[in-house]
């Protein structure tokens, strides 16, 4: 087959394009920039990555083009991203840009040059069922990535390959290294899609209006200040400014009994976010990580998107204990209960109910599920509770 691949100048692309030129495949590359606001090589090496990627295809002796999406990116990943955090959410624009970008304006291009498939180096695995296709997980469990590409549909299915699905990152590591490619070695990257690896508060402080209010403890009293809502997320730790000591013990002495002892300790626990009130422009913190403010049984999901292009029948599934969902990228699979929101409604919703509470869940993000290693599809955190 004619096959393009994206080639971001990673390694792992890398690899899926030596994996389709030993299987027979007339391979092309390309490499998306799809940032270009205040690009440098501090935070966003745009083009660092580009002259890796075309050092990768200069190895292997394939043509690369490249090709320019930023606007793409800006209109219908950015502009959603933005407008998520001044609603108080916080958006996956890696989620997003899965679905308009690499598999969209990047597969759209690639057929214009008359290709049979493109191809990616995302840890999942494309399966054909009769006429369909599933998702499913990449073999490597703690590289899967097939939480960000649940959106897709079906014809983006059965145009894509994930050549490096079924290996292991050690394995594909050792390959790039015997086959003598020049970024073998390169790190990960691990910033937000595109934009990079940059201090994230400075970066968002250029594009949202903030206004500093109280941090406040779950009986109201003030224990800080923040810098604008937007700039936190349920769960997060660093960066609140809160002391995490109120009354401690003189050096050298302890409390005569367990229970004191355990509530001394309290005082030194660290403070986590726990609501955000955009009302009263307050944010709410509390002690310790697994504080009960923190843990949800229950989320409702809107903006819900299925694989199979129909929602799943989680009526059949129910005695099989067959369904799970992730609330955030790692995460290990919770079990859980699915309820579809009555026929009728303006905007179709899904209820989760889980057999163990979970951590911060955080409206904005994606709840993703699963039946076993086959991703069904997920939609857009809404609300904690039913």
């Amino acid at each position: 087959m004619r096959v393009v691949v994206g080639l971001s100048g990673g390694v792992d692309s890398a690899v899926a394009a030596w994996m389709l030129q030993s299987q027979g495949h007339e391979v092309h590359a390309i490499f998306m920039k799809n940032w270009e606001d205040d690009d440098d090589q501090e935070y966003c090496s745009a083009n660092e990555d580009f002259v890796d990627a075309a050092a990768v295809a200069d190895v292997l002796g394939i043509e690369l083009e490249f090709v320019n999406f930023a606007q793409d990116y800006k209109d219908r990943v950015f502009a959603e991203f933005l407008k998520e955090y001044q609603a108080g959410r916080t958006p996956n624009p890696d989620v997003l840009c899965n679905a308009e970008i690499k598999f969209k304006a990047f597969l759209d291009h690639a057929m214009r040059l008359g290709a049979d498939k493109i191809a990616t180096g995302h840890y999942a695995r494309v399966r054909q069922v009769g006429d369909g296709f599933e998702l499913l997980k990449g073999l490597d469990a703690s590289k899967d990535q097939s939480y960000f590409l649940h959106r897709l549909t079906q014809t983006q299915l059965s145009k894509t390959l994930f050549p490096v699905g079924e290996m292991q990152k050690t394995e594909l590591r050792a390959k790039a290294l015997q086959l003598g490619l020049p970024n073998a070695k390169k790190k990960d990257s691990t910033g937000i899609c595109f934009i990079g690896e940059r201090p994230f508060r400075a970066f968002l402080n250029q594009y949202i209006a903030h206004q500093p209010g109280p941090i406040q403890d779950l009986n109201g009293r003030v224990i800080g200040q923040h810098v604008g809502l937007s700039f936190y997320t349920l769960g997060q730790r660093q960066g609140l400014g809160i002391g995490g000591i109120q009354h401690a013990a003189p050096r050298g002495r302890r409390s005569h009994t367990p229970g004191q002892d355990a509530q001394l300790e309290g005082h030194h626990a660290p403070w986590f976010v726990a609501k955000k009130d955009l009302e009263r422009n307050t944010l709410v913190a509390v002690q310790g990580h697994d504080h009960p403010a923190l843990l949800s049984q229950q989320l409702v999901a809107k903006d819900l998107s299925w694989v199979s292009g129909e929602r799943p029948d989680f009526e059949g599934w129910r005695e099989e204990h067959a369904l799970s969902a992730k609330t955030r990228y790692r995460q290990l699979d919770a079990r859980c209960e699915a309820r579809p929101s009555p026929q009728g409604e303006d905007l179709e919703s899904l209820t989760l109910s889980f057999e163990r509470p979970q951590w911060a869940v955080t409206p904005g993000q994606s709840v993703v599920l699963y039946r076993q290693d086959v991703c069904l599809g997920g939609g857009v955190i809404w609300r904690q509770g039913a």
